[in-house]
């Protein structure tokens, strides 16, 4: 990483037609969160390692602050922006919980002068702001193509969906759909929504098998909901007879893969969203002319991968 960032810096310094803000003693970044699940967590670490390095190479001293909601609710998550934004950071980073709530406070803070960035999700429409994360739709594409290859191209299935209003859940969930639609003997026979609560997607998941016994498959679109899933199965003794293909990469999770209880999940890469998310937003506070888009790829995780597996 840190060749990266010298052939960044270089790069950089060396383009004489870019005019760079003067260079301050202190920067402050905030990162809000969707809520306080430990995927966001792991975001945090990544944000941490990126002001370490930028601390070493720069000399000026990088200040992360850490914001989730405690649930994943849109009142909250604004009444943070408010208060962060009124506390005039350089630079904020949102990871969306509905787009069209969350686009007043974005205005807020871009009219008092703070740099925004989007982590994990997409701008809301007619806003030209960076995103940080990866294809949404390829990622739910992967999964959803493995999940119908598991079970022989027939059967029903049920989608955990996360947070429906969540630009980056209802990407995946339209994803799945479309991939499911392709296939006539493939029936979506229902949806949970977990609102990216493991105990929520549990008993979903619970009611939903319960409800459709002759259930083939699962595939989620957030962190949570694979977990619940997980869950779900080994207490109703479906383990091998009910499949899930799930999303990203939290420890749980990957102990469900170990154990043969998930089959594989599609990661995120959430240290690596941290990361270049607090890169993004110091190259803006430079007056560096922005990318829309920052993508940092899908890492598949698998039973035998997630032996010795050790996050992105």
């Amino acid at each position: 990483m840190k060749k990266i960032m010298t052939i960044v810096l270089a790069i950089n310094f060396l383009i004489p037609s870019i005019s760079f803000a003067e260079k301050k003693a202190t920067y402050r970044f905030v990162l809000v969160p969707k809520d306080s699940n430990p995927w966001f967590e792991q975001v945090h670490e990544g944000a941490k390692s990126a002001a370490k390095m930028l601390e070493e190479w720069t000399g000026s001293k990088f200040v992360i602050e850490y914001r989730p909601p405690n649930k994943a609710d849109v009142l909250e998550q604004n009444k943070i922006m408010e208060s962060v934004i009124a506390s005039r950071p350089d630079g904020i980073s949102i990871d969306l919980l509905d787009e069209n709530a969350d686009r007043t406070v974005l205005d807020g803070a871009l009219k008092q002068g703070i740099k925004v960035t989007i982590f994990d999700s997409v701008p809301p429409l007619g806003m030209e702001l960076t995103s940080v994360g990866n294809d949404f739709c390829e990622q739910a594409k992967m999964a959803s193509e493995k999940l119908v290859k598991l079970v022989g191209g027939k059967g029903e299935v049920a989608i955990m969906m996360g947070v429906p209003t969540a630009p980056n859940h209802m990407i995946r969930a339209r994803c799945h759909n479309e991939v499911f639609k392709k296939y006539p003997h493939i029936k979506v026979v229902a949806k949970g929504v977990d609102n990216d609560e493991v105990e929520t997607a549990k008993s979903q998941a619970i009611k939903i098998m319960q409800a459709h016994p002759k259930l083939k498959g699962w595939v989620s679109c957030d962190a949570a909901g694979p977990i619940g899933v997980g869950q779900a199965i080994k207490e109703t003794g479906k383990v091998s007879k009910v499949l899930s293909v799930g999303s990203d990469d939290l420890p749980e999770l990957v102990e469900l893969i170990k154990e043969g209880v998930v089959e594989s999940s599609t990661s995120t890469k959430p240290r690596m969203q941290g990361y270049w998310t607090v890169l993004a937003l110091w190259q803006a506070t430079m007056g560096i002319n922005m990318p829309k888009r920052i993508d940092t790829g899908i890492a598949v995780i698998t039973k035998e991968m997630a032996k010795d597996y050790k996050g992105y």
